[in-house]
């Protein structure tokens, strides 16, 4: 099966996002671990899940490249921010996304439908 994916950096962290709106994998740690090595595959520190959330515009759910979920990633969490303005259409100043470590505000600066800050 193939999905669609987004890898995006911030300041060095790089990861693979997927739009889990309306799909999730079965298995994200294994995915995780075959998706992240740098040799054979894709490549990056892990994957991001971008999920729907009853309490935030967002939930955000990472696991690392060796499987294991982190509760939150600072540079991560930023790229979901410009994910879901430019990508998902949420063009507010402020989105909220909901992590293992709490709901996470997050400041967007934008000029013309660009993210320039999160």
């Amino acid at each position: 099966m193939q999905k669609k994916f987004w890898k995006m950096h911030g300041i060095g962290n790089d990861y693979i996002y997927f739009d889990c709106f309306s799909w999730q994998p079965e298995d994200a740690a294994a995915l995780a671990m075959r998706l992240s090595d740098r040799h054979f595959s894709v490549g990056g520190d892990g994957i991001v899940l971008i999920l729907p959330s009853g309490r935030a515009d967002a939930r955000m759910r990472m696991f690392n490249a060796d499987g294991s979920e982190g509760k939150m990633c600072g540079n991560a969490i930023r790229c979901i921010g410009k994910f879901l303005y430019e990508v998902k259409g949420m063009q507010k100043p402020v989105l909220t996304v909901e992590t293992l470590s709490g709901i996470k505000t997050l400041k967007i600066e934008a000029e013309g439908g660009v993210v320039r800050s999160v």
